[in-house]
């Protein structure tokens, strides 16, 4: 048995002034008091979409009433990486809302048309100046709420190749995740699951905070190292650039299906994503709707270097029951390829049909009971040959990261890490 490690940057926890800290007192107080708390997640073309995806996420996770709305001029948003979002709203309908958080992705190109939109300016200004909360990650922090002077005289943080920029609209500083007054921020990537959390206890308590976070399988310490547990070693090869199919159905985790695409995608691998329905367009476990690069049948007709599964108890019920999926993978098995699962899809999908005979596998917590072999369940990625499994959404990046080391090496994987500060 091998353990891979991956060592992180030395973290900052969120940090809070003595000032603003009386002040987030009584407004959390406030808040936790209201009936409903109603959150804002602007997407635009360009927006990164871990960042949006994760936070939406978590926040209806906890209860949150998360409105997604485009400041395009259509409800399908482009986000980075080829991953294609689908609001709920465009921003003009949200004007006469009142929201009790506002929370900006990033994404260089999605920060930039988040900025330049005059509807989204007035309603971040007047959440500023009626003292509700507003909160941004990665790019944002610098390119909107900076530049809307919404930051002056506040300490904050952000992308690290814009804290210069971000240097002139506020106090910067290297924290993972930074509070003060009514106002949140963040770093990116590999900071949003935290970021996501932040916002939930500011919203509802520390309570519910620690709630939420619990099944999402988040690490217990920053500066733990991210261990991949490897058996039965084995070269992973492709011909050029790893083809890899990530299949997408209802009830899908929508943290999971992106994380996975944007940092595979990332490292250049050719991802298909296919929908398991009738329609390109799926709704995900907590209502995230994406849409697909092709329906099922058609990706069918293609071959693999890897076939990936993300979790969701919805979506893996429909991988199991879609003769198609199962085709695919014993197919893939049988001829000797690659193929893995996250959350509860080793335990759905992988276990009943036979894919994991004589393999060590994990699987979501809740979920192990149901593996032959339970001997590896506790660890966050297990990769057993040719089989890649791993636990959930505070994994997906630990497992997609070891697939980018499997089949173009450490120095790529490392590299990827360090861009998305996960290390």
């Amino acid at each position: 048995m091998a353990l891979r490690h991956f060592t992180p940057l030395t973290p900052h926890l969120p940090v809070l002034s003595s000032t603003p800290s009386r002040r987030l007192n009584r407004f959390s107080f406030s808040v936790m008091a209201s009936a409903s708390r109603k959150v804002l997640v602007p997407i635009a073309n360009g927006t990164e979409p871990m960042e949006a995806v994760i936070s939406i996420d978590v926040l209806r996770r906890a209860g949150a009433d998360v409105t997604v709305a485009s400041v395009e001029k259509q409800l399908t948003v482009e986000a980075c990486h080829g991953v294609k979002i689908v609001a709920d709203a465009l921003i003009s309908d949200c004007v006469d809302t009142v929201y009790d958080l506002v929370s900006l992705p990033g994404g260089m190109l999605g920060a930039t048309n988040l900025r330049d939109c005059n509807t989204l300016r007035n309603i971040v200004e007047k959440q500023a100046s009626e003292g509700r909360l507003y909160a941004a990650i990665c790019a944002s922090p610098a390119v909107v709420l900076g530049s809307w002077g919404l930051l002056k005289g506040k300490k904050a943080t952000c992308y690290p190749s814009f804290m210069e920029q971000l240097s002139s609209s506020a106090t910067t500083v290297e924290s993972r995740v930074q509070l003060d007054g009514q106002a949140t921020t963040s770093r990116g990537p590999g900071t949003t699951m935290e970021y996501s959390v932040t916002l939930v206890e500011r919203l509802f308590g520390k309570e519910k905070a620690d709630e939420v976070s619990k099944p999402l399988l988040m690490r217990s310490k920053h500066d733990d190292q991210f261990i991949v547990t490897e058996l039965n070693k084995v070269q992973w090869t492709c011909s050029s650039e790893p083809k890899i199919l990530v299949p997408i159905a209802d009830g899908s985790e929508e943290m999971e299906a992106v994380m996975i695409i944007d940092v595979l995608r990332r490292a250049k691998a050719e991802v298909v994503v296919a929908s398991v329905g009738d329609k390109l367009e799926i709704v995900a476990s907590r209502k995230v709707k994406l849409v697909a690069d092709m329906l099922l049948d058609e990706a069918a007709k293609l071959s693999y270097d890897l076939i990936v599964l993300p979790g969701g108890l919805g979506g893996a019920k429909a991988f199991a029951n879609s003769e198609t999926i199962v085709n695919l993978l014993k197919k893939q098995s049988e001829s000797d390829k690659y193929y893995g699962a996250i959350c509860a899809s080793p335990a759905l999908v992988l276990e009943p049909h036979g894919l994991l005979k004589g393999k060590k596998a994990t699987a979501f917590p809740a979920m192990c009971d149901k593996l032959s072999d339970q001997s590896e369940a506790e660890k966050r990625v297990v990769v057993d040959g040719k089989l890649i499994t791993s636990r959930g959404p505070g994994t997906s990046i630990e497992f997609s990261l070891a697939i980018v080391e499997k089949f173009l090496g450490r120095e790529k994987a490392l590299e990827i890490a360090k861009a998305m500060l996960v290390v």
